[in-house]
Formats: C-alpha cells, structure tokens, sequence
C-alpha cells in the first residue's frame, strides 16, 4: 500500500480507501457478513480511510464502520458526510440548527465523540457562496465534535469556491477515466492550497470494471437502473452521467489498453493515482474479493505514456463531448 498527506490534516492515508456507498444501500443486495469481511479485508491490506454518509442505507454504513472500530485495534480514519437528509434539498437547509443535528446523529451511528472528517454532501451550488455554512464548521470543529471539515461536490466549479474557505482540508469529487476535467485546473488549485483530493465513483459505478455488457441488469433499489437520468438524484452520479451505451463503447475501446497480469479496474485505478494532485482513489466494495483487488492497483507500476495518451484520446472521443462541461 502507498500513503499521501490528507490537506494539512497530518494524515497519511492509503491511496487506494474505501467507499462505504454499496454497504449501505442503493447498490443491490448486499450481506451484512459479506460486508464487515471486505471491512476487515481492506484494513488488513492496508488500508485506513473509509469513506461513509449518513444517507447510506439511513446511517446503516456508519453503524458497520463503528462496528469495525469496536472489533479492530488499528487507528484508521473514518468520514462521513452530511446534507442529503434534507427535504427539501436547499442550500438555506445548511444551517446550524440542521448541520448540528446531522452531526449528532452520525456521532451516535459512529459511536464517537469526534467525527475524522465531516464532509458537506454535494449541496446545491448556492450553499458554496454562503460563509456562514463554513462558519458553522468551522464552530463545530471548535466544540470539539469534528476534528476536520471538507466538502463533496458534483461540479469543479463548486469545489474552487469552497477551497476558498481556508478551513476546508478535503474535497472529493468525481474524478475517473471518464471523468477528467478536475485535472484542468483544479488540482493546480488544490496543491496550491494543500487541499486533498478524494477521487469517487472511480470505476464509474462499475463500468470500468469492464465486466458489464449491454445485457447486463440491475435491481431495482440500484441506482444504476433507477438513475440513469437522474430521477433521483444528479445524474452524474450514475455511470458518470454517461449513457450506459456509450460508456460500454468507451471500454470496449480500452481493452488493448490493459497492461498483462492487470484487470481493467485496477488499470483505472492506477491511472487515477498517476496524478500526484489526488491523494486516494474511494473504491467501493461489497465482498472482500473485489477490494483485495482494487488495493493491489497502489503497488502496480506507472502506466506508459503511450497507455496515457491512448486513454485521453478515447475520452475525447466518447466521454467528453457528453459530460465536460456539465460537471
């Protein structure tokens, strides 16, 4: 395993984490016993940040996270995030009285007395041009219930304006092979300010696995079948905002590109890891045989520059016209 600086946290954490997403919900069926075993995988291979959300399965996620502290010895890094129980969903509900209330709730499902990290969660791009939002993080860091504070955006413009926000530590954005334009200008941002980076959906909500095909189906409770167009939440979410079609197009088109021994996802991961601005990639995993794999991507050797340079032109090709500009 391979370790970069959090911001200016102190922290060192595994490049290659955990994103808790699929453990709670929304993903599929998925098994309580299957799920603390990829825990308890990933921590023996290395990894200590997992990244969690009080919305995952209603706090489900948290509770499994809590659950792994209580049976683990190691120190590891937990974050969780905080905003999506809102209805509406407006940026005036990012106020202290509901922050705080969210707060408390996760500390509870956390079992702690202290949140590792608390991330706002993709608020409306309003929310980022309100101080007082940051003010009131920056008093519950203050009282001693947080010990840091980032955000999670949807748009590269979001995240510039809240890295304005001098006690913002993180920001975790959508960041993979189909998803590129973070890359353009704000991760010069980003090393300027000693802001980390928390790359997420980065295998593009299993497309970069290369295992999908046009037959493949979902269940109904996976986003992947119900938020396609985004009917529930930002479409970006789902497959990177790419239509499914098209996005089974693009990994056609680099499967010549995966270097021998290696899976196409690990070969997405590594890519992700080869920008130094990005200090770990958030793949989720449902069973310990898929995050053994995913970590091993931290140990692989640097793709080529001809590899480089043939996966940026199929971006250009198939992903960028759809979703540069949006997000």
């Amino acid at each position: 395993m391979q370790y970069r600086p959090l911001g200016r946290t102190g922290w060192n954490i595994s490049t290659i984490s955990f994103g808790a997403w699929a453990i709670g919900g929304t993903w599929g069926a998925v098994s309580d016993a299957e799920s603390m075993a990829a825990l308890h995988c990933a921590l023996d291979l290395g990894v200590n940040f997992f990244d969690t959300a009080d919305v995952y399965g209603d706090g489900h996620s948290e509770r499994l996270l809590a659950q792994l502290r209580r049976e683990r010895s190691e120190a590891f890094y937990i974050a969780t995030k905080a905003g999506r129980r809102l209805s509406p969903h407006t940026a005036a509900g990012y106020n202290r009285e509901n922050l705080t209330a969210f707060v408390e709730r996760s500390l509870t499902h956390l079992d702690t007395e202290a949140i590792d990290l608390l991330q706002l969660h993709c608020p409306p791009t309003d929310a980022y041009y309100m101080p007082e939002v940051f003010g009131v993080l920056d008093d519950l860091v203050a009282a001693g219930k947080l010990h840091h504070y980032g955000v999670s955006v949807e748009k590269v413009e979001e995240a510039l304006k809240a890295i304005e926000y001098p006690g913002v530590q993180s920001v975790q954005i959508i960041y993979n092979l189909f998803r590129q334009r973070p890359a353009e200008l704000l991760f010069e941002q980003t090393q300027k300010r000693g802001v980390g980076v928390l790359a997420r959906l980065p295998l593009s909500s299993g497309l970069l696995s290369g295992k999908m095909s046009a037959q493949s189906t979902f269940e109904a409770d996976d986003h992947r079948q119900f938020n396609r167009e985004g009917a529930a939440f930002d479409r970006g979410e789902t497959f990177s905002g790419l239509d499914f079609d098209v996005g089974l197009q693009a990994v056609d088109a680099m499967r010549a590109l995966v270097p021998e021994g290696q899976s196409m996802a690990q070969m997405a991961l590594r890519w992700i890891q080869m920008h130094p601005a990005v200090t770990c990639a958030i793949p989720g995993g449902k069973r310990a045989a898929q995050v053994a794999a995913n970590v091993a991507a931290a140990d692989l050797p640097a793709l080529p520059d001809a590899t480089l340079q043939a996966l940026a032109d199929i971006y250009a090709r198939f992903a960028k016209p759809l979703v540069h500009q949006r997000w």
